[in-house]
């Protein structure tokens, strides 16, 4: 364990704190942990600011609570890690569900401690198909990723490693090393909690939160991204929140914080300066 704070339900939240200046939070993908963020953490450390990300409740070395494990318990987190430290003008960084994190977050808790907002490869404004959203995934999908968890989660996450990185594409080069951490920060999820956020990440509708959205924001994403499919995220996010910047990387995955790193890191010091 690290830097911890408790919550009012008596989570114990795991954070890293890296740096100094103006304070970057990062909200962590599914269902990895704070590591997942290293490479912008040090990057944007070593570039005079202060980097903070936290391990989602049930995630990495956080604890695993029975209750919690949904979108308002998410960002009720994020709010009290951003008390306990009294943050202020922070830029908030969320990648895939932490993007559905920062977004309920500015829903329930507003802007006055946020500066700017980066959305990346992110779930929202909502990923289950419904009348309302037609572009979005059949509820099968998700029940097969429950199914799977529940069967063999080991196997389970070594198999989606590959897709999340675009390894399964022809003349991808994603080393076994990136495969093989995807894995083991996985496992470091509670099953129960793992599980409850599958229905978090694919149900919640996050429209009006993103209306909630005055601040500058940007949304990075992939259009060969398989795991959220980037006209039923993105495209429509960036429609929906007032004066977004949409920036699509050219052929990269869901996992583009690791495969194209040096890009993400180069996107989010112009964005953030």
């Amino acid at each position: 364990m690290g830097n911890t704070i408790t919550t009012k339900d008596g989570a114990i939240i795991d954070y890293k704190d890296w740096g100094a200046g103006t304070p970057v939070v990062f909200s962590h993908g599914w269902p990895l942990s704070a590591d997942a963020w290293d490479p912008q953490l040090l990057f944007l450390a070593q570039q005079g600011f202060r980097t903070i990300a936290h391990d989602r409740r049930g995630h990495g070395r956080s604890s695993q609570p029975r209750t919690g494990n949904d979108m308002n318990g998410y960002a009720d987190d994020l709010a009290a890690l951003l008390d306990a430290l009294d943050l202020r003008d922070v830029v908030l960084v969320g990648h895939s569900t932490g993007g559905g994190e920062v977004a309920r977050y500015i829903g329930r808790h507003n802007t006055d401690r946020v500066a700017k907002a980066v959305l990346i490869a992110a779930v929202p404004p909502l990923m289950l198909k419904t009348a309302a959203n037609p572009g979005g995934l059949p509820i099968d999908v998700f029940d097969q990723l429950r199914a799977g968890l529940v069967k063999d989660r080991s196997q389970f996450y070594k198999d989606l490693a590959s897709p999340f990185y675009g390894a399964n594409k022809p003349g991808a080069s994603v080393s076994q090393g990136v495969l093989q951490q995807f894995w083991l920060w996985s496992m470091q999820s509670g099953l129960l909690n793992a599980y409850a956020s599958i229905k978090a990440f694919s149900e919640t509708d996050f429209s009006e939160d993103l209306a909630k959205f005055d601040i500058p924001t940007l949304i990075l994403h992939g259009d060969a991204d398989q795991i959220v499919p980037i006209d039923a995220a993105a495209r429509q996010s960036s429609r929906m929140i007032p004066d977004a910047t949409l920036k699509v990387y050219p052929g990269a995955p869901h996992g583009l914080t690791t495969t194209h790193q040096d890009q993400v890191n180069a996107d989010l010091l112009a964005f953030i300066r």
